[in-house]
């Protein structure tokens, strides 16, 4: 994507974000969207609790007009493809559709999306037993016209580069490297103060500011053992909310219905409000691999890939010299592919005997922010009420038609 171009989501109102000036309406509407990542300090609870009334789900012909290519879908996993299609093709809503007539089939583009979808299908279909091994980024990778021909050299290649590999040699490359998952998370825990200071924490009041772009607004997060949390972005307009309560997620902006958390929002939001995350992490995994060192900006980490019973994997990336987490990448899973979030953690303090970060930037493809936190204040009281989600404004009475 060029430096002109954003990705929006102006059918929902989710994403509003340009490169460069921002509109006190951008603002807004890319904070409703980056409400739904905002990440806290140590993040995750092992399971998503369970609804105590099954409920089910509307699927996307019954919320949304001219569903043709994605029927039978979740209805709240359409925007994640659609997510998922902006960020391959590197384009805006309106490159397929029209501007608030979105079920519209006016558009070449929009046809041709979904030729494409039907083809991707196939080929996964044909060839891959109909596991997801083809996606729109397959072939895409960030243009609206596929790649066909290989690029020219236009660097000398590397020593050895273009070379058949030994058995042996690919072999030692796929082998485990490096201390077992459990001995990385045994000295995770350590580095930031052991178990008996994590579990102490029975609330944590952090006050900073988060930036994206040339913005930069204040931000207040409050979190309370059992699993609550709830994050205020000071606006002009009135505050961004984000929280979780234990069981429900929500997401609010000034002057706009409450948005119920769904699927990925869900497991994030569980993720962000455990305050004991580094006492909780190895009981959150089916299975573990330690996938050797790679670079986290100036520093050699450990990737640890965790896979979870029913959820996305995590890529866990821990400091090789201090043990400390740095970089945290998930997936929310759509009916087109996956889209990662990453989360690169820095500024690691000491609050109260356990080291928390005090700086933490996250990237999905539509864009990133900031937080930098300035003051924290860790087992305070806080009041429940600040979870509650607030009640459905009343609907206005329409007078009689004229």
């Amino acid at each position: 994507m060029n430096g002109k171009k954003s990705i929006e989501l102006r059918s929902i109102g989710l994403l509003g974000c340009s490169r460069g000036r921002l509109s006190r309406a951008a603002v807004r509407t890319f904070l409703f969207w980056i409400a739904a990542l905002i990440i806290g300090c140590m993040c995750a609870t092992s399971q998503t609790p369970q609804a105590t009334t099954p409920v089910v789900p509307k699927k996307a012909e019954e919320q949304f007009k001219n569903i043709q290519t994605l029927k039978g879908i979740p209805a709240d996993q359409l925007i994640p493809a659609m997510q998922f299609i902006t960020a391959s093709l590197g384009v805006e809503c309106e490159f397929c559709h029209v501007q608030g007539a979105f079920e519209k089939d006016d558009k070449q583009a929009k046809k041709t999306a979904r030729k494409m979808m039907d083809m991707m299908f196939a080929i996964n279909k044909d060839n891959f037993d109909g596991h997801r091994e083809v996606t729109c980024y397959s072939c895409h990778r960030g243009s609206t016209d596929p790649v066909a021909t290989p690029a020219v050299m236009t660097e000398e290649p590397k020593p050895g580069a273009g070379e058949a590999k030994k058995p042996e040699e690919d072999a030692a490359e796929k082998a485990p490297s490096g201390p077992a998952a459990d001995q990385l998370f045994d000295k995770y825990l350590k580095a930031v103060g052991g178990a008996a200071a994590v579990e102490k924490v029975t609330s944590r009041v952090m006050k900073g500011t988060i930036t994206f772009g040339d913005k930069n607004l204040p931000i207040e997060i409050y979190s309370k053992d059992p699993d609550k949390r709830v994050s205020f972005t000071h606006m002009p307009e009135g505050d961004s909310i984000t929280a979780f309560d234990g069981h429900e997620g929500w997401l609010g902006l000034p002057k706009r219905p409450v948005r119920e958390m769904h699927g990925p929002d869900i497991d994030a939001a569980s993720m962000d409000a455990d305050l004991h995350f580094p006492a909780h992490l190895r009981e959150m995994f089916s299975k573990l691999e330690v996938r050797g060192i790679e670079k986290v900006g100036d520093h050699d980490a450990y990737l640890v890939v965790g896979r979870r019973e029913g959820k996305t994997p995590l890529r866990l990336y821990l400091d090789e010299q201090s043990g400390l987490l740095v970089r945290l990448v998930r997936f929310g899973e759509t009916p087109l592919g996956r889209l990662p979030t990453q989360i690169d953690y820095a500024d690691y303090r000491d609050v109260g005997g356990v080291k928390i970060p005090f700086r933490w930037t996250l990237a999905r493809p539509g864009g990133k922010f900031t937080i930098q936190i300035s003051d924290v204040k860790e087992n305070v009281p806080v009041d429940d009420a600040k979870f509650a989600k607030p009640p459905a404004p009343p609907e206005e009475t329409k007078g009689p038609a004229k």
